[in-house]
């Protein structure tokens, strides 16, 4: 998978997550969705043994979503 799909795929995957309802109005939005998936790629990056280049290449992808 490339870095660029791999970003889609994070912020896809945060942006269709279904919160506890707390009104109707309850929805995560794109920079909401971009946001967490930076985490996710900040937690991976903090690991050791993972492929950091990949992983910075995702982030930037996220950021230019």
């Amino acid at each position: 998978m490339t870095p660029h799909e791999k970003a889609v795929e994070l912020v896809d995957y945060f942006m269709n997550f279904n919160p506890v309802k707390l009104s109707d109005y309850s929805k995560i939005y794109l920079p909401t969705a971009k946001k967490f998936a930076l985490k996710v790629c900040d937690e991976v990056l903090d690991k050791d043994g993972y492929n950091n280049d990949y992983w910075q290449e995702v982030k930037q992808e996220i950021e230019k979503l």
